[in-house]
């Protein structure tokens, strides 16, 4: 770590969307606890946002195990007669105001930013102000199956839209160097579809890979859990893929532990040059009215 009187840098988590699979991140999340990792900050977008929202409101990554071993889709929403999707997800909003320890930005333990897409505009919004709950349900919230979120009379829906890893977001929040959990491009092949839940997330899942290169310019790790093989509806395979995040974060973790250490006056210079997030037109802070 930093010598006595040097300047730490800030560490910066994104996690990425992908439905069921996010799972994943509660194995990483235990794995950099477990090695003494700093979390200075956390950015998730879609299921990033509530794994990430989970762990920035003081849950522990054995409580978020938990919850992420019991939750069911009909926890996060119901069906309704609406032209604007087939599935409401106020529900979201609920589980997170039950099980959360805190439900304001303000209140969070670390800096959380939650990323979703402005509908109208194509930009990405990142939530750093008010409402938790109302926040991680807009970036969750899946275009066509879930109706669009509305806040502060703007139409939201799943920041996978823009980017389904935020590594600009946590860049652009302050963090030094950034570690980015990819839980989808892979390059590999994608289970074939059983539903329409599934065809929208590898929809999503098909975008963000024509962006993946972004990544490698925004963060300093990346770490990609090997569950290719699980559908993203499939939330049965949820201790299967804790694990496959701790494995995977435990081969990044020298990396990391290299990037705190300082080595000399150039290396530090490096870091704090922070570069700008690749395209900063599509980003835009909202806070609470």
């Amino acid at each position: 770590m930093a010598q006595p009187g040097t300047k730490r840098p800030l560490v910066g988590l994104a996690l990425g969307g992908g439905m069921a699979r996010g799972c994943a991140h509660v194995g990483v999340l235990r794995e950099l606890e477990k090695h003494q990792i700093p979390i200075d900050l956390i950015v998730g977008t879609s299921v990033g946002s509530l794994i990430g929202g989970a762990y920035a409101s003081g849950l522990s990554p054995d409580q978020v195990e938990k919850l992420a071993l019991t939750i069911s889709w009909s926890d996060l929403g119901r069906a309704t007669v609406s032209m604007m999707g087939f599935y409401n997800s106020a529900r979201t909003e609920e589980y997170v105001r039950r099980n959360f320890p805190v439900t304001e930005f303000e209140k969070t333990r670390v800096p959380f930013g939650a990323v979703a897409t402005d509908l109208q505009t194509g930009r990405m919004v990142v939530f750093t102000e008010g409402s938790l709950p109302l926040a991680i349900r807009a970036s969750c919230a899946m275009p066509v199956f879930y109706t669009p979120v509305m806040v502060n009379g703007r139409m939201m829906v799943d920041g996978g839209l823009v980017g389904h890893i935020p590594a600009s977001a946590a860049r652009m929040m302050g963090a030094d160097i950034v570690v980015a959990v990819d839980i989808n491009s892979q390059h590999l092949p994608i289970p074939q579809p059983t539903n329409l839940f599934a065809i929208m997330s590898q929809s999503l899942s098909i975008m963000g890979r024509t962006a993946v290169g972004y990544i490698h310019a925004d963060a300093e790790v990346i770490i990609r859990p090997q569950i290719e093989h699980v559908r993203p509806d499939d939330l049965s395979k949820a201790a299967e893929m804790i694990a496959a995040g701790e494995e995977a974060a435990r081969r990044v973790i020298p990396k990391i532990k290299r990037l705190l250490t300082p080595r000399k006056q150039g290396f530090f210079k490096r870091i704090f040059a922070r570069p700008e997030p690749h395209d900063p037109r599509r980003v835009t802070m909202l806070k609470k009215d």
